[in-house]
């Protein structure tokens, strides 16, 4: 019988003072580490090069912007954690790049206009006489058939 892999998951958060902005602030970047592949991910997050702590991963600051920084931050990480864990309750794959895609969100189905536009019907079919007449609902027919 085989091992079970564990994938080692790191999550760190650096600024690129490679990449300063024009206002002079470094950007906050989130790498996200599986099983020693990196990708990362850029938080839409700045601070200036001295006031970030790097051995803490957060802001030195104790005004409203720098503690609202380091709770984004803390926000950010645990929803990283959550999004591993339900990889690994789900048994899928995990990698760097497929918890990146599930951070911004581009791990959901796409579905087309007519797919929505058809459950839509089907909720409002259920509702008739509630919310609907039955003539709202043959017109919401009608316009899915011209589509």
């Amino acid at each position: 019988m085989g091992a079970v892999k564990r994938n080692t998951l790191s999550v760190l958060f650096i600024i690129k003072k490679a990449k300063l902005l024009k206002n002079g602030e470094a950007p906050v970047c989130m790498r996200i580490t599986v099983n020693k592949r990196v990708a990362e991910v850029m938080i839409k997050r700045s601070i200036p090069v001295d006031l970030w702590n790097q051995k803490k991963e957060c802001s030195k600051g104790k005004d409203r912007v720098a503690i609202e920084l380091n709770h984004y931050i803390n926000t950010v990480r645990a929803k990283v954690l959550q999004i591993h864990r339900e990889l690994e309750i789900d048994n899928k794959p995990i990698t760097a790049d497929i918890i990146k895609d599930c951070f911004y969100g581009r791990d959901k189905v796409q579905r087309t206009l007519l797919e929505v536009y058809a459950e839509h019907n089907e909720k409002c079919r259920a509702l008739i006489g509630k919310e609907y007449t039955e003539s709202t609902v043959t017109k919401f027919d009608t316009s899915i058939n011209r589509l």
